[in-house]
């Protein structure tokens, strides 16, 4: 506290001697010297520097729900001199910085900064709440006395990267162009907010109320969505970059108009990107199957808003991952010989309908398919012919049609080679594949068109 008070007392003697210029803009001007373009405010009186460092060596109790500044209504000016006077004069939190990020930065559990102007003031690193941890070690009431009331204020370009804003209230607050990047703002109340164009690469956003939030130009990198809130009311127009899309499972979709959305960036979720670094085999299983209920959830949604080929595309990636996860499950030490026989049978089933039509979702692989096999019992028919002299020789566009006729069933030409032949039980294998073939198509193809 004597280093806060000596820093104030500097402060106040170089006021004092410029006291006839110092007007709003001249206290703007001073502090642009200063080089805290940030602060707009006056300087804060004496009896009240003395008042906040006071309260600035209160030593929070987490059990009791005691904070420094619990209750308590500050202005912008208390909470520029809070900023300029943290860790001694140390200053406010320089997120651009990267030694800077471990730092803390002020502690504002539990006060009151309702419709109070922010805007554009670096609070990185806030602790406006408890952290994980606390969370999990106490109950909801002590939660909500400790997290900070923000409900109406302007944070318009402010800086709150990093921000512990677990349970906090930010209701109808401007975020706007704000900072959000790594902020922890999971069970937060945000209904109402205008967050255009803020930063939110990175942020904790589980569990989150984003009813009637604007989220249209939003930085959504790696923003985790799951478990939040949305309503009709909610405005989103992105969901991150292809390189690192947001993750939205378990998300209350709620109606929100995903039309607006640029879906051309959005090629996977997010979900399947964290579940593919776990190194831990069983957190990494547990992250497909999410990442696989994400997709679908997703696609049902887009579905429902007549948005059908957004809609294909989630839904084949799910398919595609379930791949994966009855890879896993075939992996799995604990599983009984007979669970692990049908894995692998569903695997491999799998594996057939992802190359021969892509689920139904890449109708244009089964032309190839088809060529593949044409081609291939063609070339067996015109080897036959020539390795026996005993077989008719056929000609290769003859070897084509045979093939052809075999694959869908229509037999061969008694003229050409006899049941007996090795030629006759390459077509009856033929027909067998072929018909095989027709059926997964139809049922794939059906199944895809119809949602049956």
């Amino acid at each position: 506290m004597l280093g806060i008070l000596q820093y104030s007392k500097q402060v106040r003697q170089i006021v004092s001697r410029n006291q006839h210029t110092l007007t709003l803009e001249g206290w703007h001007l001073y502090w642009q010297a200063q080089d805290q373009p940030w602060r707009t405010e006056p300087e804060i009186d004496i009896k009240r520097q003395k008042e906040l460092a006071q309260f600035c060596v209160t030593m929070p109790d987490i059990e009791k729900g005691i904070y420094a500044f619990n209750g308590m209504k500050l202005s912008r000016a208390d909470i520029e001199w809070l900023l300029a006077t943290h860790e001694n004069g140390l200053g406010p939190v320089d997120w651009s910085i990267d030694g800077q990020r471990s730092r803390e930065g002020i502690d504002l559990r539990g006060a009151d900064l309702r419709q109070i102007d922010l805007s554009g003031l670096p609070l990185a690193c806030m602790i406006g709440g408890l952290n994980m941890m606390q969370n999990q070690a106490i109950n909801s009431d002590h939660r909500k006395k400790a997290a900070v009331a923000l409900d109406g204020a302007n944070l318009r370009q402010s800086h709150l990267e990093g921000a512990i804003l677990y349970n906090a209230s930010v209701r109808g607050v401007a975020l706007q162009g704000a900072f959000l990047q790594n902020a922890k703002a999971r069970w937060a109340g945000m209904e109402g907010s205008r967050m255009r164009g803020a930063h939110l690469e990175g942020a904790d956003l589980r569990s989150a109320h984003l009813e009637g939030n604007t989220l249209a130009d939003a930085c959504l990198d790696g923003t985790d969505l799951r478990s939040a809130f949305f309503d009709a009311a909610s405005t989103l127009t992105t969901l991150g970059s292809k390189e690192n899309t947001a993750l939205v499972f378990e998300v209350r979709w709620g109606g929100v108009d995903l039309a607006h959305v640029d879906w051309s960036q959005v090629n996977t979720l997010g979900d399947e990107r964290i579940a593919k670094k776990q190194a831990k085999k069983d957190l990494q299983l547990e992250g497909l199957h999410q990442a696989v209920r994400a997709y679908r959830k997703l696609a049902v949604e887009l579905q429902g808003q007549g948005l059908n080929e957004e809609a294909a595309h989630f839904a084949y990636r799910a398919q595609v991952l379930q791949k994966s996860v009855r890879r896993f499950q075939i992996l799995q030490p604990e599983m009984r010989r007979r669970q692990r026989l049908q894995a692998l049978g569903a695997w491999l089933f799998s594996w057939f309908l992802f190359l021969l039509a892509g689920y139904g979702y890449k109708p244009v692989r089964c032309f190839f398919a088809y060529l593949i096999v044409i081609t291939g019992f063609a070339l067996s028919y015109y080897l036959l012919g020539l390795s026996d002299a005993g077989l008719h020789h056929l000609a290769w566009n003859e070897a084509f049609v045979v093939s052809m006729a075999a694959f869908h069933g229509r037999g061969f030409f008694a003229d050409q080679f006899h049941p007996g032949d090795p030629q006759a039980f390459v077509a009856a294998f033929e027909a067998l594949i072929g018909l095989l073939i027709e059926i997964t198509l139809i049922a794939t193809l059906t199944r895809r068109l119809f949602g049956q």
